[in-house]
């Protein structure tokens, strides 16, 4: 699927969502950083495909002000925590029980991504499947990151 630039760089829908463990997590708290949102459901194969990509993103980002949330529609702590061990995955995964932050950020695909900028406004979308971790991707969000 294509790259969409969010029209005019549009503030980011709030999310608001608790992890596997019951933290919390506001999308507002990581301002200032470079937050790649995803969009997955432990029922979606290219979703758990992905989530590797992601992963070895995060980790090359580490000493950057750079953040993963990954946001499971629907299913249960306990499965994600289970595929979290089995990726080997080290960021939040958030619990959007009843799909509505989903909704909200007008998701019907899965995985969809959205990288939202330290300003908090949404700079890229993908929807489907991506090699996050590729030279690519990776120079597009060091591009966003804060000096």
């Amino acid at each position: 699927m294509a790259l969409v630039v969010a029209a005019l760089l549009a503030a980011a829908p709030p999310l608001h969502l608790k992890d596997t463990t019951g933290a919390p997590h506001r999308l507002s708290d990581y301002r200032g950083k470079v937050v790649l949102v995803n969009f997955w459901a432990t029922w979606c194969e290219p979703c758990r495909e992905e989530l590797p990509s992601i992963e070895r993103l995060r980790a090359a980002l580490a000493d950057r002000r750079f953040a993963v949330l990954a946001v499971q529609m629907g299913g249960s702590p306990r499965t994600a925590r289970d595929i979290a061990a089995d990726l080997g995955l080290h960021f939040p995964l958030l619990l959007d029980d009843d799909s509505s932050v989903t909704a909200a950020w007008q998701v019907n695909i899965l995985p969809t991504s959205f990288v939202v900028g330290p300003d908090g406004a949404v700079a890229l979308r993908h929807a489907g499947e991506l090699d996050w971790s590729s030279a690519e991707w990776r120079r597009k969000i060091e591009q966003l990151l804060p000096r």
